[in-house]
């Protein structure tokens, strides 16, 4: 395997945020599927667990391994497409923002993406990651079939049509099932998307959040919690023809406002904790209204440079504004210092067997908190809050739940372990993470 080992503990691992961080007792980065089956096989006869590291962009400990670490970076690409039905598949290790354009090339786009795409697509469905939509489901519903390498190094195929159960325990499978090789895609005709930003009152917003979620394609809103205003994001298709931002104008308010203002603003935050509310305050000033008319991939992403480590719950949708207004009172109340703001989404329910909006539409209130400070006693209490409205936690973001207190929350984990029973009895795909979520 001649692409496959960087050798050792010479080579360590560490997340995006630069939190995580491991030395796996092996480092593999397989060249094709075939190499893929070698080195787990491989790592499984020599008793060493395997992990599957995407592009780090996990706040958990997932990833994680002092066994073999695989890296997937090479299977890439689109492998087979057909423009006519949608069906596009992938190599796993494809990183959104190269799918997008490959998907373009085919006139065609994925119909709802979150708002980074650095991860991987098997990163992406492996932890549940959504965009926001009433109507719309997490990026693993786009999931028609799935290429799963499994501990004896062999490959199992499973399609809706054969493996229906597997599949939809695959699709958000945490890593605990197997290795994915490759995905295949439900996509969509390319569309574009009319994004209009707008400030808006806090509660005025959050008031009308259930009735502003069904009348837009896409919403979501962003508050910090000691401002009393809120950023409203508005995306819906339309017919016009897309007007991107110029040069300069994508610099000043990718780069300058969302990045450096905001790098800026958290630093002060950091060094001046009893300064927070005030630059929250100016922070939501500084949020202006906006509009972008533009091919739908590059209206979804936002460029992140400022690191910060994150928790997101998703809630019955009901009870997403309660839920808010809880953590901004919980913030308030105990002069916690934290800058960085409060995102809200919602996604439809869906099937696949983990996913956070298993069977209910889902409001998802995401908690970040800058690189450096004090999280812990932040994130806790908004578990507490998460957990009174029944939340289920993002799979690849801070939680502090076990298998023990996620059990119940999912109608189908029965289903899930049979899954992780039949395609990874020996538990060769696991880590404390697992083991901690899941149980052993």
């Amino acid at each position: 395997m001649a692409a496959g080992h960087a050798g050792g503990n010479s080579r360590g691992w560490v997340n995006w945020a630069g939190d995580q961080s491991c030395r796996p007792a092996e480092l593999v980065r397989p060249a094709s599927r075939d190499e893929l089956g070698e080195a787990i096989a491989a790592a499984a006869a020599a008793g060493r667990k395997v992990s599957v590291a995407g592009s780090g962009h996990s706040f958990t400990e997932a990833a994680m391994t002092d066994g073999t670490m695989v890296r997937i970076e090479a299977l890439k690409g689109v492998l087979d497409a057909d423009p006519a039905s949608g069906l596009v598949r992938v190599g796993a290790g494809t990183v959104l923002a190269d799918l997008n354009e490959e998907l373009a090339r085919l006139g065609l786009a994925m119909e709802n993406l979150g708002d980074i795409d650095r991860q991987t697509i098997a990163g992406a469905i492996s932890t549940g990651t959504h965009g926001t939509g009433a109507k719309l489901r997490n990026i693993s519903a786009q999931v028609e079939g799935l290429e799963l390498v499994v501990a004896d190094g062999g490959v199992r195929q499973l399609s809706a049509a054969t493996h229906p159960e597997l599949l939809r325990a695959a699709r958000v499978g945490i890593g605990a099932l197997g290795a994915i090789s490759a995905v295949t895609l439900r996509c969509v005709p390319a569309f574009t998307l009319d994004r209009v930003d707008t400030p808006r009152p806090r509660e005025e917003v959050l008031e009308s959040f259930q009735e502003s979620a069904d009348a837009n394609d896409h919403f979501e809103l962003f508050t910090f919690p000691y401002a009393d205003s809120a950023l409203v994001l508005e995306r819906n298709r339309t017919e016009a023809p897309p007007r991107p931002r110029g040069r300069v104008a994508a610099h000043l308010n990718d780069a300058v406002l969302e990045n450096w203002a905001l790098e800026a603003l958290s630093a002060a935050g950091k060094r001046f904790p009893a300064a927070i509310p005030s630059l929250s305050r100016l922070a939501g000033r500084l949020a202006s209204g906006s509009r972008t008319v533009d091919r739908s991939d590059r209206v979804f992403a936002n460029d992140r440079r400022v690191r910060f480590t994150e928790m997101e719950y998703g809630v019955p949708r009901e009870h997403g504004p309660e839920a808010a207004r809880r953590v901004i009172e919980w913030v308030r109340s105990n002069r916690y210092p934290v800058f960085f703001p409060i995102e809200m989404r919602v996604a439809a329910g869906d099937d696949a067997l983990l996913s956070p909006s298993h069977r209910r539409d889902t409001a998802y209130i995401a908690v970040h908190q800058y690189r450096g400070m004090e999280w812990r006693p932040y994130f806790e209490a908004v578990e507490e809050i998460m957990n009174s409205h029944g939340g289920r936690p993002h799979w690849g973001k801070r939680h502090f739940q076990t298998a023990a207190t996620l059990a119940s929350r999912y109608p189908a984990w029965a289903q899930f372990q049979a899954a992780r029973d039949e395609l990874d009895p020996a538990r060769v795909f696991t880590n404390e993470y697992a083991e901690r979520v899941l149980g052993p």
